[in-house]
């Protein structure tokens, strides 16, 4: 087994590759605007009592629809609507994991531009999101550790040489194993400049593992061709994923990203059929926004109970 090269984590960390990498919570009590959310039990993996769901409403254009409330948003599970007790709006504190490929196929302009993109999006952070710096080849480095010093981080990504190949599947596993239990809402931008190289886990494993968590995962792969493993990671979870042809577009899209992490819906339901005592099963989840064809919500399409 390839070794994770150990910083200050409390989770083990390895077969990492070509990736960036993000994670954001919520603070479990919040009031803002649209309600009150006071303590929500995310149980996406274990007995369920009150389900969370991230969503992101976009217009055509794909611009952010805020202002909405809970009686604009209707969610069904397993095609049977439900109650919504509760829904948050606004901006919450982050918490980022930022990694960035440094494997030979970044060599160059990719590895200069994906760490000028990496330091602009630390720039974005407010003084009370904290942060790490996970540097990516046929395995992972915490180079700056989680902390509120995103300048530290800065000078981090800034050091970065190329250096081996990459292991996409494995990255993405492990970011969501060491996501586990994080409070609140959890992303992962994983940036990429093509194929899965080295993993040992298949793109279905990657799939079944990102549906028993609850990060949010924005797939941003650079070449000609997006993987069908993006695109699904990005559905099944609620998230986003970007083609970019021309690496130059790079900061745009972690500007796009970062704004988009600013502002989500928290909504919280509980559901109306209980489940069985200790049984894992699939639930559905599909949310929308009450007669308006105009604009698009991007929620997680399910859990999994027990």
């Amino acid at each position: 087994m390839r070794r994770f090269t150990p910083g200050p984590f409390p989770r083990r960390l390895y077969h990492v590759g070509a990736a960036i990498l993000c994670g954001a919570f919520i603070a479990r009590t919040t009031s803002l605007g649209a309600g009150e959310f006071r303590e929500p039990i995310a149980q996406f993996s274990s007995g369920v009592q009150l389900v969370e769901v991230y969503a992101t409403v976009t217009d055509a254009n794909g611009g952010l629809v805020t202002g909405l409330a809970r009686e604009d948003f209707e969610v069904q599970e397993d095609q049977v609507s439900q109650e919504i007790s509760a829904l948050a709006v606004g901006e919450f504190p982050l918490t980022a994991v930022l990694g960035i490929d440094r494997s030979w196929s970044m060599a160059g302009d990719p590895l200069r531009l994906a760490k000028a993109a990496s330091q602009a999006f630390l720039r974005q952070l407010r003084p009370a999101d904290r942060s790490m710096a996970v540097a990516i080849g046929s395995d992972a480095q915490v180079i700056a550790p989680l902390s509120h010093d995103h300048a530290q981080q800065l000078r981090a990504i800034e050091m970065l040489d190329p250096w081996s190949t990459t292991a996409l599947h494995d990255a993405i596993i492990a970011i969501l194993d060491r996501l586990k239990g994080e409070p609140g809402r959890s992303a992962v931008i994983v940036f990429s400049d093509g194929e899965d190289r080295y993993s040992t886990a298949t793109a279905s494993r990657v799939v079944e593992r990102a549906r028993q968590s609850q990060a949010l995962i924005y797939p941003i792969t650079l070449g000609r061709s997006r993987p069908p493993l993006a695109a699904e990671l990005a559905v099944v979870s609620g998230g986003r994923s970007f083609l970019i042809r021309d690496a130059r577009a790079l900061d745009e899209t972690f500007t796009t990203i970062a704004r988009e992490l600013r502002y989500q819906y928290l909504i919280g339901y509980t559901p109306m059929r209980a489940g069985r005592s200790g049984a894992r099963e699939w639930r559905s989840i599909r949310v929308t926004v009450k007669g308006r064809s105009d604009v698009r919500v991007r929620a997680r399409d399910g859990y999994t109970t027990g």
